[in-house]
């Protein structure tokens, strides 16, 4: 336990604070029907959901696989290694690297993993369910909200399903600062802002939903 409590390796210490943290709260949220990484994905601009491989972004498969799914891989791989390059050098040295040094080389090494897996997961989601072939398409569709009350800057998730019949979690808010969107109301998806984010009316023919 030296190793992992060691100052020399309070960076790798911190990630699994915050990777248990995340963990925690994207669990507690599916339990009340709400998706935190639906959430985190709403505030990516529409670049990044373009495909884009030649940025560094689009390298770590960014806009193609949850953010958050990439952020919970980053920080696990990045404290694994950290914790392994000072078990290493603290059983060949004698000693344990200087965060200043191993942080940066866990960083580097974690990339590739993030990649790797990234990868993996762009293989499982279909392509038709990617943010860039799809979100557009919601333009129109019916959803309900599920968690919170949306607000005009404040936007609530809600349910909304695809032409294919897939359920997509969305990010929604009215177009004036006078409506709100509680639990259960069901709204008309008219714009979208950026990401999973979009503007909505309330639904002028709920018999049809």
């Amino acid at each position: 336990m030296s190793v992992f409590l060691a100052p020399e390796s309070w960076p790798f210490l911190a990630a699994t604070l915050v990777l248990l943290a995340l963990t925690l709260v994207e669990g507690l949220a599916l339990l009340v029907g709400f998706s935190a990484s639906q959430w985190v994905d709403s505030f990516l601009p529409d670049s990044v959901h373009a495909d884009a491989p030649d940025s560094v972004l689009g390298w770590l498969h960014v806009g193609k696989v949850p953010l958050l799914v990439l952020l919970i891989v980053f920080l696990a791989s990045f404290a694994v290694i950290g914790f392994a390059l000072n078990i290493v050098a603290s059983g060949v040295f004698g000693l344990r690297l200087p965060a200043l040094l191993s942080g940066p080389i866990a960083l580097i090494a974690a990339l590739p993993v993030v990649r790797g897996v990234g990868a993996a997961v762009a293989h499982i989601i279909p392509r038709d369910q990617s943010y860039a072939v799809s979100l557009d398409t919601l333009v129109g569709r019916v959803a309900a909200v599920v968690a919170g009350t949306a607000r005009q800057g404040y936007p609530a998730q809600a349910r909304v399903m695809t032409e294919h019949g897939q359920t997509v979690y969305v990010m929604v808010e009215p177009d004036t600062s006078e409506t709100t969107f509680p639990p259960n109301e069901s709204v008309l998806l008219v714009r979208r802002v950026s990401g999973t984010r979009f503007v909505a009316i309330k639904n002028p023919r709920p018999d049809l939903l």
